[in-house]
């Protein structure tokens, strides 16, 4: 069974501390950092997920910067 990243997100690191989520990310960074580009794909082509993940992190990033505007004028 193939779990996707957003699974493991939603079960497991977004209920971390915001510390562990940072060190979770930093392990991450780093092992990728590490291994050989050959194994890390590149491409210059968008796939649908990657257009739906940057739809969803520009959503959250406007309704994020909507509500820190609307505070900052009340």
């Amino acid at each position: 069974m193939t779990t996707s990243a957003q699974e493991i997100y939603t079960q497991a690191v977004r209920n971390l501390p915001p510390s562990e989520r940072l060190r979770l990310a930093t392990l991450i960074l780093n092992e990728l950092v590490e291994q050989p580009s050959s194994e890390i794909e590149e491409s210059e082509t968008w796939t649908e997920q990657d257009q739906n993940d940057l739809l969803n992190f520009s959503l959250q990033y406007a309704t994020t910067a909507l509500y820190d505007v609307e505070e900052i004028k009340t």
